[in-house]
């Protein structure tokens, strides 16, 4: 069994109408699933990424209408990255942002390539990285009707940031349980604090890193807007699946079991710093439903809600439609 790498993140919005405005049309992300949260079916569970939400590309948020702002701390997912072809193209972000008034850093060598800090307009933590020197899991392939040219669009996700209060025990489940090895560190940015430790999995690269912070002067992270839900790493198929779910129960987690979220099948699970992983199959995909051409379109229901529809579309807000 292998990780092959990062599947997806999934956070947490106040409003789905300015989080589908600066998604789609400030960062040029498509609209791969308009759908709800199958645990919660009276709020939407928007999924982002290439030009069909292949594994690896997608960024995905949940809507809490009522939710308080994130307070930061550990015990979290700090940070996010988004894969851009080249160091060309954060010049391009870097413009970009400005010119729709981002809020944003200036361009940064982080872990030996270059990255863009910026936050969305509820403070996700976001950093757009370079993969002009990328060696390890091909990104994706940016959508052609996007708003941003292709040879800037974002290819996928990059790096996640944990921060934790001891690093040791969240490496333990990278190393011994997910077959991750540590590739280098870096400076943290906090003057005292402990170097960042980069680990990855599979091919490495971009696309398949764990950056751990260790962070000794934060309290526990409370959840909120802004704020990330869980990080999902990417496995083979279903056959895969059953194996993991059988060597996290060995190794005494609780966990979910199999899931059947429709578009891929699933296995939650805490590691030892209460940050919740999913590990997630590659398929079945997002054009399972609905036409690749017309990705978003619609509310897409998994079978085993269609007869809810009725009820749950009364319950959602109607959102802007996003034309392929």
């Amino acid at each position: 069994m292998q990780i092959k790498g990062i599947h997806h993140v999934s956070a947490l919005t106040a409003n789905a109408a300015k989080n589908l405005d600066f998604y789609t049309d400030t960062l040029g992300m498509r609209l791969v699933k308009k759908t709800v949260n199958q645990d919660d079916t009276s709020v939407y569970h928007l999924f982002y990424g290439d030009y069909k939400g292949n594994a690896g590309t997608e960024l995905t948020f949940f809507e809490i209408p009522m939710a308080a702002p994130n307070h930061e701390g550990v015990n979290s997912i700090s940070s996010v990255s988004l894969r851009v072809p080249s160091d060309e193209a954060l010049s391009f972000w870097k413009k970009r942002f400005e010119k729709h008034n981002v809020d944003h850093e200036e361009i940064k060598e982080r872990a030996g390539r270059n990255t863009l800090a910026f936050r969305d307009f509820e403070g996700q933590r976001l950093a757009l990285v370079s993969d002009e020197n990328n060696h390890g899991v091909k990104g994706g392939q940016p959508w052609e009707k996007s708003p941003v040219p292709q040879e800037y669009g974002i290819v996928g996700l990059g790096p996640v940031q944990l921060t934790v209060p001891a690093a040791d025990p969240t490496i333990d489940v990278l190393t011994n349980i997910l077959g991750f090895s540590q590739a280098s560190n870096y400076p943290s940015a906090i003057p005292g604090q402990p170097d960042i430790q980069v680990y990855e999995v599979g091919e490495g690269g971009t696309g398949a890193e764990v950056h751990i912070e260790e962070r000794t002067d934060l309290p526990p992270e409370r959840l909120g807007r802004g704020g990330v839900h869980h990080v999902a790493f990417r496995v083979e198929d279903d056959e895969e699946l059953h194996g993991w779910i059988t060597k996290v129960t060995e190794a005494r987690f609780p966990n979910s079991g199999f899931v059947d979220r429709y578009y891929f099948r699933s296995l939650y699970f805490r590691e030892r710093n209460r940050i919740l992983f999913e590990l997630a199959t590659d398929g079945p995909g997002f054009d399972t439903d609905e036409d690749i051409n017309h990705l978003g379109e619609s509310l897409a229901l998994p079978p085993f809600l269609e007869g809810q529809r009725d009820r749950i579309e009364a319950g959602l807000k109607p959102l802007p439609v996003i034309k392929s």
